[in-house]
């Protein structure tokens, strides 16, 4: 899996800052312009995480570039409503031959035996759309044999607050492997251009209680625990 920072919100931790303190403070949006941002305090930020005030970090966004993943995967990913897709077409974009072309879970390719089992059926399914396709079938209509594991492209946008909320439950260990292995990757990314936005950005079982209903049993120790 490839994921890249296409774009983001420039100075998205004093963007922030700067949205919070016209909340608080008598100034003019002008005056937040002309240097108002560059009094960032990390304790702003942070007393806003605290209190829940987190409409200010919706003024801030992010943009991924995301090769590599199952449709498996980014069927759970579009149930992030508060956020931006766009995906490689199956209806207009011929599907890869390559057997690489659909992810393997790591469980599958540490089983021997299970390894052959899913490759073979790799082999049919791209082998039935290939004749399909090439007997007049729509790409549309040939697509519907392909694994659910078939990997896709597609470019994501969210909001500072949507990611806090994914990376809270995705980034926990009870999440899908692949999901959390994208979170992971995002939050680095995420952490390069926004260190004070996304001090706290993660599991809650890092900054407190777990809010799992059920918990894992195994609990991140800290960041350095979750992100190497």
């Amino acid at each position: 899996m490839n994921v890249i920072l296409l774009s983001h919100t420039p100075e998205p931790d004093a963007i922030v800052a700067a949205a919070a303190r016209i909340c608080y403070r008598d100034v003019t949006a002008e005056e937040l312009l002309h240097g108002e941002e560059k009094n960032l305090s990390r304790a702003l930020i942070a007393d806003l995480f605290a209190s829940g005030h987190m409409s200010t970090f919706e003024h801030v966004s992010f943009t991924f570039g995301i090769d590599g993943l199952s449709r498996v995967s980014s069927h759970q990913l579009v149930r992030h409503r508060v956020a931006s897709f766009s995906q490689q077409s199956q209806r207009y974009v011929k599907m890869s031959a390559d057997p690489e072309a659909v992810i393997i879970p790591p469980t599958v390719r540490e089983n021997p035996e299970a390894l052959a089992v899913f490759n073979e059926a790799v082999r049919k399914s791209q082998e039935a759309y290939r004749l399909m396709v090439e007997a007049g079938i729509p790409k549309e209509d040939a697509r519907f044999i392909l694994p659910h594991g078939h990997s896709t492209r597609l470019v994501m946008t969210m909001n500072a607050r949507e990611l806090h909320h994914f990376f809270s439950l995705r980034l926990c260990r009870r999440a899908q492997w692949e999901i959390h292995e994208l979170a992971r990757k995002m939050l680095i990314l995420c952490r390069q251009k926004a260190p004070v936005l996304f001090e706290k950005a993660g599991p809650s079982c890092i900054f407190g209680r777990c809010n799992e209903a059920r918990t894992c049993g195994k609990p991140y120790r800290d960041m350095e625990d979750l992100l190497d």
